[in-house]
């Protein structure tokens, strides 16, 4: 038993016996494949749609369908499936972060393995993603199959009320924007409306809405961990903590967790946010009369104007070594995954399938057409980036965190003795 197996048996103790039982309903055999989604209501929809569609054309091998058991995370039901050996079949909501520690333990199939893979790879996705999906040993465990690219919603009328006719692009039109937009609105000696705002929590998924969005801006994509070596003890890194220093520093965002307020965005008391398409219905069906808002790209220092990058939040398909046909999985998956089928999943979900040239190609462009506001995530879409291939990369998250509350959030480090700090925490972890 490797020390990641070992890992994964230990860390299960943290996880209640009543979430392990309710991952344990495996009964599918070579004739049938269980298959688990998200718990996301559009997910679910899309889901049954495509089983009872593949379930009528393929009678010789059926698939059971389910959400994934409800837990306090996702993560954590697949945790318990993996060690109590419950898990389905295929999973379509894997964290790209998670694969590598999961191929590690050897619990997944190498989907580069079977039959016509790389073809359909090679079709789906382009180099640059290739190589991010591909593990460290080389093989490929993981489709990549739906992304929701972090960008900046604002309020088209409140920036234009301090003199911004486009969004602030670049960090000094940022902090400008903030200097003109915070204030003190009923005149009781506290500021009440900021430019922005982000999660001063020290919880490692927040930085996807703040810090690593903005590295991979500045960094043009650079990786946190690359080769099994810490690489983020640049200027870059340092660049994003300085410019989010600034922010909290002038009170252009609370420190204040306005997240337990109504909304703080459609009802003005921020101008713009870190945020991903999933605001697009949200905002639609709660805006106030006559409000306007777009979507444009997160900032940048002035000299980074061109091909900007984001983080992509993806979430991929696996299929686990419990399962008694991967021949067929893999069939369904390609069924799933084709284009139309694509198109289905981004009208009935509004999350955008991670394949190459999707604001291009033809068979997508009346959705575009008609849902105007996704066109800038489509377009977003051929410049993000998920995670990198680390068995430890939450714990890295985790640290890069703890250092962004002390130096961003409270000032109590410089940006560069902040960065250096958590690369040097880092790489002890990192084999």
């Amino acid at each position: 038993m490797d020390k990641l197996t070992i890992f994964l048996h230990i860390t299960i103790f943290t996880i209640s016996i009543g979430l392990l039982g309710c991952s344990a309903d495996r009964s599918s055999s070579g004739n049938e494949l269980l298959y688990w989604s998200s718990n996301n209501t559009y997910e679910i929809e899309f889901a049954r749609a495509m089983v009872k569609s593949w379930n009528k054309q393929n009678p010789q091998v059926n698939i059971r369908f389910q959400p994934v058991p409800e837990g306090q995370s996702s993560e954590e039901v697949i945790l318990a499936a993996v060690v109590g050996e419950t898990t389905p079949d295929i999973y379509s909501n894997m964290w790209q972060g998670d694969v590598e520690s999961y191929a590690r333990a050897g619990v997944l199939i190498p989907l580069d393995t079977l039959d016509g893979f790389l073809d359909y790879i090679n079709e789906r996705c382009d180099k640059r993603v290739i190589e991010e999906i591909t593990s460290t040993d080389g093989h490929i465990y993981q489709i990549p199959w739906k992304i929701n690219p972090i960008m900046l919603i604002y309020n088209e009328k409140l920036l234009s009320q301090i003199g911004f006719n486009q969004p602030p692009r670049t960090y000094e039109d940022f902090l400008e924007a903030g200097r003109r937009f915070h204030k003190d609105t009923d005149g009781d000696g506290y500021v009440d409306r900021w430019i922005g705002y982000a999660e001063v929590v020290v919880t490692w998924w927040q930085r996807f809405f703040d810090f690593y969005p903005l590295y991979l801006a500045a960094s043009k994509g650079k990786a946190l961990i690359k080769d099994n070596e810490v690489v983020f003890d640049n200027q870059d890194a340092i660049d994003v903590f300085r410019f989010l220093r600034k922010l909290y520093a002038n009170n252009y965002f609370s420190l204040e967790r306005l997240s337990a307020r109504q909304d703080v965005f459609l009802s003005g008391i921020i101008a713009t946010r870190f945020t991903g398409p999933w605001e697009i219905r949200h905002a639609e069906r709660f805006k106030p009369k006559g409000f306007r808002y777009s979507f444009s790209t997160i900032p940048v220092p002035s000299d980074t104007l061109q091909n900007i990058y984001t983080y992509g939040d993806p979430k991929n398909i696996v299929i686990f070594n419990t399962c008694d046909n991967p021949a067929q999985a893999w069939q369904f998956l390609k069924f799933i995954t084709n284009k139309q089928n694509d198109l289905k999943f981004l009208q009935m979900t509004r999350q955008l399938p991670r394949r190459k040239h999707l604001a291009k190609d033809s068979t997508f462009a009346s959705f575009f057409d008609n849902n105007p506001k996704m066109i800038p995530f489509a377009r977003q879409a051929r410049y993000v980036k998920g995670t990198d291939s680390s068995p430890v990369l939450k714990e890295v998250f985790d640290i890069i965190s703890r250092e962004y509350e002390a130096c961003v959030v409270y000032g109590e480090k410089s940006a560069k003795q902040a960065v250096r700090n958590a690369a040097e925490a880092a790489r002890l972890i990192v084999r």
